[in-house]
């Protein structure tokens, strides 16, 4: 989890370097070559070396306290999955002192432009095999969180008794397993291409470049909810803590994270609308698309019940889950127009496509870090974090964030194309781009404010107390931090808020005593 912030850390400086050269007309902070270095492994780090790697260290450290189990399955996977995923991290960052320089295909690297003839450096090369490893790291973490789910719950925990976010670890495990084959297969026949000469995605000898996107977007849109499942789990236990309230529709939300993860599988080719598929499946695809809305729209909508008419406590954690809700949602409304291919013909490869993206892989994935980070960070350290500097880091994220990225809609809308290095003076352009980029560096102020906050409460921050949030899960039943055991014992469960049960059986012994 540390690592994969310290990832994060470095793809954000990618992020700073790249808006400084988009902040002004004909710029040339960096180079033509440089710049397509930092957003191919910009996007890369954000994605497969923070996001996906976040909730796996996460997960590692809470579900086993959350189902009441002793430690993770298999303790030793775990520590072969964190060394890969380390060196294959390393590896990605190395590359930028490889000979030509790191990979500058961008972070799904289409043929023919990652072929040895458009990409004749090592870099691509160094890229592909980190992610293998990075891949294997991912496969051995979700057997190691199903194996743990499914065998080492705690005495009366049956599935419609275990939290939310331990059902959405559930699912982002089988879609990790589901989705990392098929992205290694087309990144073994892309390297195959380079290496020994094969011909997989090379047209003029009988391949196809089509066939990548497809194996690429098999993997990549699961890949989208593989990032977001987790934090629709934060959300569903931050939530009806800070209401002081159960959470509205306990099944619902449980059978929309099963039924989003079957629907992950259905959709991908809604990426690649522009590639010229029939127009039958571009009409499958494009109501596919929609239809995954509705299982998202029933966990927002259980989300919002819950608030109502609850106490509501805008501490720090839930502050970051109302922003999920506010911004995540907007990535969705644009993300429905971009389902329509008329739509998508028109602004593929703008500004549009990117600042969807950014809505939803940020605005949902980075807001639900946040919110699961103040939320369990006591439980981790024993320390409760700086509620002043959490709210301000709250507010100079949510501001900068929809400073950055909002005006990027209208870039797209007036055809600005994603990926260049530089544009001329063109009507707005100017003045979008310069808000982004004074956006971007509101943001940045904002996790400098976090990295102050963790340093000042390390020292002194106050003793959390086994259970500061009056929280209704195990975890919560063991102190902070928990011991190497979690558990001295544990008790019985009897419905989806055992620690409610728990003070309520201790309240009817005192009442009787």
């Amino acid at each position: 989890m540390v690592t994969s912030l310290v990832f994060f850390g470095a793809g954000g400086l990618l992020a700073l370097l790249i808006r400084a050269q988009l902040a002004t007309p004909d710029e040339h902070f960096i180079t033509r070559n440089a710049y397509n270095e930092l957003f191919t492994i910009h996007g890369t780090t954000m994605i497969f070396l923070f996001i996906v790697p976040f909730w796996a260290g996460l997960a590692n450290f809470v579900v086993p306290l959350m189902i009441g189990a002793r430690d993770m399955a298999f303790p030793r996977l775990n520590a072969a999955s964190y060394w890969f995923f380390l060196f294959g991290g390393a590896g990605m960052f190395l590359s930028f002192f490889a000979s030509g320089g790191a990979a500058k295909a961008g972070w799904y690297s289409y043929p023919p432009l990652s072929e040895k003839f458009y990409s004749p450096g090592t870099g691509q090369d160094i890229w592909i095999l980190s992610l293998h490893l990075v891949a294997i790291s991912s496969v051995l973490g979700a057997i190691n969180f199903l194996c743990t789910i499914h065998n080492m719950r705690a005495a009366g925990m049956s599935w419609m008794r275990i939290p939310l976010f331990v059902w959405a670890v559930e699912i982002y495990s089988i879609l990790l397993l589901l989705a990392i084959p098929v992205i290694s297969t087309a990144l073994t026949f892309l390297l195959l291409d380079r290496q020994v000469g094969t011909h997989f995605f090379d047209p003029s000898n009988g391949g196809s470049a089509v066939l990548y996107q497809h194996l690429f977007w098999f993997f990549g849109h699961p890949e989208v909810y593989i990032i977001i499942l987790p934090a629709m789990g934060v959300l569903s236990e931050v939530i009806p803590v800070f209401s002081r309230k159960p959470i509205f529709g306990y099944k619902a939300i449980a059978f929309s994270t099963v039924a989003i993860g079957f629907y992950s599988m259905l959709v991908w080719a809604h990426h690649m609308f522009s590639v010229g598929l029939p127009n039958f499946l571009n009409v499958f695809f494009m109501l596919s698309s929609m239809v995954i809305a509705v299982p998202t729209g029933v966990k927002i909508f259980n989300w919002i019940a819950t608030t109502w008419r609850g106490n509501l406590i805008l501490d720090t954690p839930m502050l970051w889950a109302l922003g999920f809700l506010c911004v995540f949602t907007i990535g969705g409304l644009s993300g429905i127009f971009l389902a329509a291919f008329p739509v998508d013909w028109q602004v593929t490869d703008t500004y549009y496509v990117v600042a969807h993206m950014h809505y939803v892989m940020f605005g949902g994935g980075v807001f639900g870090v946040f919110a699961a980070l103040f939320y369990w960070w006591p439980k981790i350290f024993g320390r409760l974090l700086d509620e002043r500097l959490g709210k301000m880091q709250f507010w100079l994220v949510f501001i900068g964030f929809n400073l950055t990225f909002f005006p990027q809609h209208m870039l797209g809308l007036m055809g600005m194309p994603r990926r260049n290095f530089t544009y001329s003076h063109h009507g707005l352009w100017e003045t979008y781009n310069l808000m982004s980029s004074i956006g971007s560096g509101i943001m940045a102020i904002g996790f400098l404010v976090f990295a102050a906050n963790v340093v000042k409460t390390s020292r002194s921050g106050p003793r959390a107390g086994n259970d500061p949030w009056i929280a209704d899960t195990l975890e919560w039943y063991t102190t902070s931090p928990p011991p190497e055991h979690n558990f001295d014992r544990v008790p019985y469960v009897t419905s989806a808020r055992p620690l409610r049960d728990l003070r309520r059986r201790l309240a009817q012994a005192d009442a009787v005593g």
